[in-house]
Parts: structure tokens; C-alpha cells; sequence
């Protein structure tokens, strides 16, 4: 068996190189452990494009079948596919995938029947403990492998978010970056009166292109120069496993993932009336304000969908938004949807007439660093270093080190899948944001 079980064993999913750290072997141990662990007659199972997928998901399958349990195998899929059939199925599911990671990493993301999440507060350290004391006898009567189609039943929920505004023949940009969404988005979009163009829609897990990582600037910049070039109304770019979304708008410049947070945490609270929405410590302070402008009351939370869902459940929250591009819906079985994202987007755009730049501006009150990664030898000193310096400030630590300094903030956080320092600051404007990351990168960095 590869690896280290706490190389692997994330804070909410499994994750690790191929196969020096994730392999085979580990893949059958795990199914075997989700098996006993759900207690389900039936798991569902879906892969990304990576090259190691297939012999992965077969290891599982075993692991799976020999504990007793049916597989129904749904092929390729984003993460937010396995979540719908995890929800309308009423079914435990896992999902490998390493979501914007390079192609030499894969990983299992689990969840439970309605897409109840599994992470290291809701079972994830108990598979782990079942899968560190070794193979248990096989089930007297193994379960067996079927395969399912469930795509068009997602593709149809996923236009239901569209809204009731008649639709414009708007042009569309979706940078699906070789991952998943160049299954997916085709679908959802072909009874829709959009004119879609699809970058990079070749399913390839190698990304002969540009990473899959839409958080990242660099990787915009295709999408932001065909979204000038067609005159397009709003582009889309997706991560590998299609489950989260970053926007750009007609004149290209990129919309963060706490605006579009703001933005749609609008749309659901005037469609579905006042309640608690989610957003996690690092989103934008206007995501908050935006909240309570529309009738709503905002709850903070850690960074992760484990989290997320879990506070979704507790609270009935209709809607939960992170800044890394998760977005989580309430009438989605609380789990976070990319795509679902976009149609409350466009459905805004249909109804308000406007481009997607004036749309935004009411949303778009601070200026922003994005995550900024660091690699540091010693993440936990460097965080007590930062927050001694800044010791007179408003500290928490829900999540990492947070320090409100009221004209501005940041939150300095250690990342669960990689071994790096995460910085987001948030600033009045943008000559203040600047000097204020200076000024904290130079304490992580010396």
C-alpha cells in the first residue's frame, strides 16, 4: 500500500500523488472501508479524465464488492454529477478526482445518501482507522458492478436554477481547461437559447493546455482574450472536476469568487425570501453586507465543503458561497454546483437587461489580493509569527489566523492539500491592498 495514510487523508477528502502516495491497493482498502462505513446496499462511483482514474476506480469497485456492496458505476462525471445522483438516487457516492491538482495527483471524494458530506468531522478519520488495520475477511455474498447514464436527469435539475426571466440569446465562453466540463457544459447547455463556445473541451488529464486551476490568474488569460475577441457576455472557467466556476465579464476582467457569492447570495435570498446563508472567513466583506441588504442573515464558517454542508443542514441555509468558486444550493441536495452557479448568473442577466460589468458594481466595494501560496518549512510558526506581529488586532482562529484591522483584514491559513502558506487580504482599495500584502508577505517570507 502507498504512502502514509496522513499524506493521503485530507481534511475532507482523500488526495495524493500517483502511485507513489495513492495507488491501487489503498483505492480497494478505502472501498472496502466506505463500503462498512455507509452501510448502503448500493455505492455510486464516478472518475475524472486523469490516466490513473481507471485502474483506481476498478481497485475501489473490488474493495466495494467484496464488503457486500452493489456498485453502480456512473463513468466519467464532474463532482457535482456524483453529488446529483448521490441526492436523487438516494445513495452513498465517491467521486476520484483531484480536482485543479496536476495530472500526476488523484483523489476520493466521499460523500453519503443525499449527498451528505464525509470529512474528518462526519467519518473520514473512521474510514481512515478501517483502512489502517488491514483487509477484513470478504462478505459472504459480494455485490456487483452495473452502470448508470444519469447526465441529462443532471443536466435538467442544473437548468432549473435558470430562473423564470426569459432568456436572451446570450453569448457564452467556457474555458473547461481539458477537465470534466467539456462533458457536462455541452449538456446543460443544449436546450438553452445560448450561444456557447467551448475552450479546451477535449477530455485530457494531462491538461496539454493550462492547469485547471481557474483561482489562478494565469489561467484566465485564454478565456479572458476569446471573451474580447467574440464579443461574448460572460465567460466561464471551470476546474478539472467541474464543480466550481470563476466568471469573467464583457470587457474581460475577472469576477472573484466572493463578488459572484455576493451576487448570487442576492438572487436566491429576492427568489426565495429571507433565512441564513453560508460564507466562508475568507470571502469578501461585502458578501455580509450583501446578505443583509436582501433580507438574509450571515453565518461564517471554515473553509472546506465538508464544512459548508454541514452548517447548511444545521441552519437551512439556501444558499452557501466560498471564495475559492463553491457554491452551494440548498434545492441541490446542499452540495456545490459550478454550473448551478452560472445559471443563477445568466438568469440574472436575462432579467436585469444590463452587461455583466454593470451588474456587478453594486457588488464590487473592496479591493481584493487573491490567494496568494507561499511555501514555508514551518507553517505553524510562521502563523504564530504573523499573529504576534499584528497582536494588538482582532485575531480569530477558526480557520488558520484572521486579523481585522478594521480599514482592512486578512486571513493566513495552511493549505489542506498542499504544502503551502494560503494569504487573502481584503482592502478599501487597491493602493491600500497593495502595501498590506507587501507588508504581511514580508513577515511570512523573512
Amino acid at each position: 500500500m502507498a504512502g502514509t495514510l496522513d499524506a493521503v487523508f485530507k481534511a475532507y477528502d482523500i488526495r495524493g500523488t500517483v502511485p507513489d502516495q495513492l495507488d491501487a491497493e489503498l483505492a480497494h482498502r478505502v472501498g472496502a472501508a466506505f463500503a462498512r462505513f455507509a452501510g448502503s446496499p448500493t455505492v455510486l462511483v464516478a472518475r475524472d479524465m486523469r490516466p490513473s482514474g481507471e485502474a483506481l476506480v476498478a481497485a475501489f469497485e473490488d474493495g466495494v464488492t467484496g464488503a457486500g456492496a452493489d456498485v453502480v458505476d456512473l463513468g466519467m462525471a464532474s463532482t457535482d454529477l456524483l453529488y446529483f445522483a448521490a441526492g436523487s438516487l438516494d445513495a452513498p457516492g465517491a467521486m476520484f478526482t483531484a480536482s485543479h491538482n496536476p495530472a500526476q495527483y488523484n483523489g476520493i471524494k466521499l460523500c453519503l445518501s443525499g449527498a451528505r458530506p464525509v470529512g474528518v468531522d462526519s467519518g473520514l478519520l473512521d474510514i481512515k482507522a478501517a483502512v489502517a488495520d488491514g483487509a477484513p475477511a470478504p462478505a459472504a455474498h459480494p455485490g456487483s458492478v452495473s452502470h448508470r447514464d444519469v447526465l441529462d436527469d443532471y443536466a435538467a435539475h442544473v437548468r432549473s436554477f435558470l430562473g423564470t426571466a426569459p432568456t436572451k440569446p446570450l453569448r457564452v465562453v467556457a474555458d473547461t481547461a481539458n477537465g470534466m466540463g467539456g462533458l457536462v457544459v455541452p449538456r446543460v447547455f443544449a436546450d438553452l437559447p445560448f450561444e456557447l463556445e467551448v475552450l479546451y473541451g477535449e477530455l485530457d488529464g494531462t491538461f496539454p493546455n493550462h492547469p485547471a486551476d481557474p483561482i489562478q490568474p494565469e489561467n484566465l488569460r485564454d478565456l479572458q482574450r476569446r471573451v474580447i475577441d467574440v464579443s461574448a457576455d460572460i465567460g466561464l472557467a471551470f476546474d478539472g472536476d467541474a464543480d466550481r466556476v470563476f466568471l469573467v465579464d464583457e470587457r474581460a476582467e475577472p469576477v472573484s469568487g466572493s463578488l459572484t457569492t455576493a451576487m448570487v447570495a442576492a438572487s436566491m435570498l429576492d427568489r426565495y425570501g429571507p433565512g441564513p446563508v453560508i460564507h466562508n472567513l475568507i470571502c469578501s466583506k461585502a458578501v455580509p453586507e450583501v446578505i443583509r441588504e436582501h433580507g438574509g442573515s450571515p453565518v461564517r464558517t471554515r473553509v472546506g465543503h465538508s464544512f459548508i454542508k454541514a452548517t447548511m443542514a444545521e441552519t437551512g441555509a439556501v444558499f452557501g458561497g466560498e471564495h475559492s468558486g463553491h457554491y452551494y444550493f440548498r434545492d441541490n441536495y446542499r452540495a456545490d454546483s459550478g454550473l448551478i452557479a452560472s445559471m443563477v448568473v445568466l438568469g440574472m442577466l436575462c432579467a436585469s437587461g444590463e452587461p455583466l460589468s454593470s451588474l456587478r458594481a453594486p457588488f464590487d466595494r473592496y479591493a481584493d489580493s487573491g490567494e496568494i501560496n507561499t511555501t514555508v518549512d514551518d507553517p505553524a510558526a510562521v502563523i504564530e509569527k504573523v499573529a504576534a506581529a499584528f497582536a494588538g488586532a482582532d485575531q480569530d482562529r477558526l480557520d488558520g489566523l484572521t486579523v481585522d484591522l478594521g480599514d482592512w483584514w486578512f486571513n493566513l491559513r495552511p493549505s489542506n492539500t498542499e504544502p503551502l502558506l494560503r494569504l487573502n487580504l481584503e482592502a478599501r482599495d487597491r493602493a491600500a491592498c497593495e502595501s498590506h500584502v507587501a507588508e504581511v508577505l514580508a513577515l511570512i517570507r523573512s
